[in-house]
């Protein structure tokens, strides 16, 4: 297979989880352009709908909360009956939780683990199952910087970005025998309309991140969904347990 035809997409089936807003739909239209049929779930009906009006043929969607655990099974069972096997599951749903430690409370801390880890967890294990019978598969976790190193005002969020790379190396120990490779990508600071409501007013912290990022500007969703593809791609044939940070050097930026 030639390099430019290893990224190429036909003939995948795309399940993307938060895919209908941000990065989720970012990784959409990369998967669309490279002739990909995708599936996006989400809570929001509406913004399901205006998600694949712009997507076009290639997409459809499900309601979906990644919190209902019990209904992972039955999902993945009438997407794949309705249109063919999910070669590619995307775990990109996800919540925010911004306050000091101390003041997280016990359910404060299990709402974030519970669309973050147990919804991700569910979902691999339905469409993973899936793929271990077929022998090939792709499994992708969208980390974050928050799994990587310290980040003040989010230790719920923290657990659960870390967490995703314990799962990551044990599936792919696990499931790398049988053809199925996972992987994790960690975003860096992705422009976005609400990226820019919380640092527009704040020039100290956009000039504290971008004094520590060595390409000096902030990334885009297509950032993401070009990792996506690759590591997903032929091209990633040799690639599983890793995590891909996709940061304009963040993480090794001083």
């Amino acid at each position: 297979m030639k390099p430019i035809e290893a990224l190429r997409a036909q003939g995948q089936r795309v399940l993307i989880t938060g895919g209908a807003t941000g990065l989720g739909l970012g990784v959409a239209r990369v998967f669309v352009a490279a002739g990909a049929e995708v599936v996006l779930c989400s809570r929001n009906e509406t913004q399901l709908r205006s998600a694949c009006e712009e997507l076009g043929s290639a997409a459809s969607y499900r309601v979906y909360d990644v919190t209902r655990l019990a209904e992972a099974e039955s999902l993945v069972a009438g997407i794949e009956q309705d249109l063919g096997p999910i070669t590619v599951l995307v775990n990109n749903a996800g919540v925010h939780q911004k306050k000091p430690a101390a003041d997280v409370s016990p359910d404060d801390f299990q709402r974030v683990l519970d669309v973050h880890l147990c919804g991700a967890q569910a979902l691999t294990i339905a469409v993973g199952r899936r793929m271990l019978q077929r022998g090939s598969g792709s499994i992708l976790f969208i980390a974050s910087m928050a799994s990587l190193f310290g980040i003040p005002l989010v230790l719920a969020y923290s657990a659960a970005k870390s967490a995703y790379l314990g799962m990551v190396r044990t599936l792919a120990t696990e499931w790398g025998p049988r053809g199925v490779r996972v992987n994790a990508i960690a975003p860096g600071w992705i422009d976005s309309p609400m990226m820019r409501g919380a640092l527009d007013s704040d020039t100290a912290r956009k000039e504290k991140i971008l004094g520590r990022t060595p390409l000096g500007h902030f990334g885009e969703a297509a950032d993401i969904g070009e990792a996506a593809l690759f590591l997903s791609s032929p091209s990633a044939k040799f690639i599983t347990g890793v995590c891909l940070p996709v940061d304009g050097g963040v993480s090794i930026g001083f």
